[in-house]
């Protein structure tokens, strides 16, 4: 059996107090006589990529182990080589994992192609599930991604990561009279007053433009396919389109610090951080770092929704969610696994020990504990996220599910980067995009 990376071993227990905060119990799985545990001599091989919070479930994964008696395997790759190994592990119908992340973009491919199993008899089953575990408590914008057409659900969803605006330094836009932009006209018109104030440039998004640019995109009426997931041409080379591209391009060409479209997301943050750049359309748990104790703007950043378009307001919104390969060979363990995973006592946990910002609970996005860790600098980041994710239920985040997505996402990136460089007209950058999606998805066997 080829795994993704190094398994994680058998770590040090926590410290008793707190691992009663996380204790899982196991309907219909009383230990039996002698303290034998309900899953004693099972191993589970799961594998997630190196989320904040995959990253956090590894050190309360002695718990688990504790609690059940079987051993784990845990992995932690990168993004890529997660999804490229797991894609061809999975197209295999293999048994080498059982429980695996159910990754935002291949969302389409996985569940489309039966290679994971629907969850539904696991959580609607007492014996399996405790009344309390409520799978109605994860919000439905995250959820409904990781259902079929028939409802079934085939993942529980672990991050919501939405797209939202921030200001590291907004003493510079009241200076200039003006407000966080709630419209595409007001942010064009705020970044013309505050660029290059106080030394600081206006714009800076993450050069990851498939993400960044496309509430920008749909803002202007226009969408990377004409009507996913049932027709998947392509749409790039449209009016709205273009003139989408054109409007972003040119702020960061005319706003952006000195190599704008170079900026990775780690950069962007640290570029904020530090003070060198104003406002930023981004994701939630990086704009929440300007309020961290080591950033020079924590007491000048300010916070809202992504700017709403002449169509309307479309910010991102990307979930992952962890599911049972239909090739586990141990999927009743597997599913305690995520029970256990999903508590609201070990997501309690992490919110309250390490600060983790982006669950999909309602009822612990409500909590005193989790408004306190958004409340940044004032501002109320846990309504903000609850609003995107509600706007997320719309439908329009489909077109990222798509399983050949990928290959488009690295056109518009090219675009963006050709327009902003000038070294292409907007519309003659989108048509070149719209020309090879076209090629990349007839090689992939997309009917068009």
């Amino acid at each position: 059996m080829t795994l993704l990376g190094r398994p994680i071993g058998r770590r040090r227990l926590l410290q008793a107090g707190a691992g009663a905060a996380g204790a899982l119990i196991l309907p219909g799985k009383a230990p039996a006589q002698g303290g034998a545990k309900p899953f004693s001599g099972t191993t589970l091989n799961i594998a997630c990529w190196s989320a904040p919070y995959a990253k956090l479930v590894a050190d309360y994964i002695p718990d688990f182990e504790a609690a059940t008696g079987a051993k784990v395997n845990y992995e932690t790759p990168s993004f890529p080589i997660y999804n490229q190994r797991t894609d061809i592990e999975l197209s295999t119908r293999g048994s080498a994992y059982d429980v695996l992340n159910l990754t935002f973009i291949y969302v389409g491919r996985w569940i489309g192609a039966g290679w994971f199993t629907p969850l539904d008899e696991f959580f609607r089953d007492p014996n399996k599930t405790p009344p309390d575990w409520d799978v109605e408590d994860f919000l439905p914008g995250a959820a409904n991604t990781f259902k079929d057409q028939a409802g079934r659900r085939y993942a529980i969803p672990w991050t919501a990561d939405i797209y939202l605006g921030g200001a590291a330094r907004y003493d510079l836009f009241e200076k200039a009279g003006k407000r966080m932009p709630d419209t595409f006209d007001e942010l064009l018109d705020a970044m013309k007053a505050v660029h290059r104030q106080d030394g600081v440039a206006g714009f800076l998004p993450e050069n990851h433009y498939g993400w960044s640019f496309i509430p920008f995109l749909q803002g202007f009426g226009a969408n990377v396919f004409r009507d996913p997931p049932e027709d998947l041409t392509p749409a790039l080379d449209t009016p709205e389109a273009v003139e989408a591209a054109e409007f972003f391009a040119n702020l960061l060409r005319s706003y952006g610090p000195d190599g704008a479209i170079s900026y990775t997301y780690d950069q962007v943050v640290a570029t904020l951080k530090a003070g060198r750049a104003n406002y930023s359309p981004n994701g939630q748990i990086f704009l929440v770092q300007m309020g961290a104790a080591d950033s020079k703007v924590a007491t000048t950043c300010n916070f809202s929704m992504c700017p709403a378009g002449p169509k309307g307001r479309f910010p991102g919104v990307a979930t992952h969610g962890w599911g049972i390969p239909v090739g586990s060979k141990n999927k009743d363990a597997a599913w305690q696994f995520i029970v256990w995973a999903m508590s609201k006592p070990v997501i309690r946990r992490m919110v309250v020990e390490r600060g983790y910002s982006s669950i999909t609970r309602r009822s612990l996005i409500e909590s005193p504990e989790f408004k306190g860790k958004l409340m940044v600098n004032g501002h109320d980041i846990a309504k903000i996220y609850l609003d995107t994710i509600e706007l997320g239920t719309r439908g329009y985040m489909k077109y990222r599910t798509i399983h050949v997505y990928p290959q488009v996402d690295k056109q518009i990136d090219v675009a963006i980067q050709n327009i902003a460089s000038q070294q292409m007209s907007a519309k003659e950058a989108m048509r070149q995009a719209q020309e090879n999606s076209l090629t990349e998805l007839k090689r992939a066997g997309v009917k068009l």
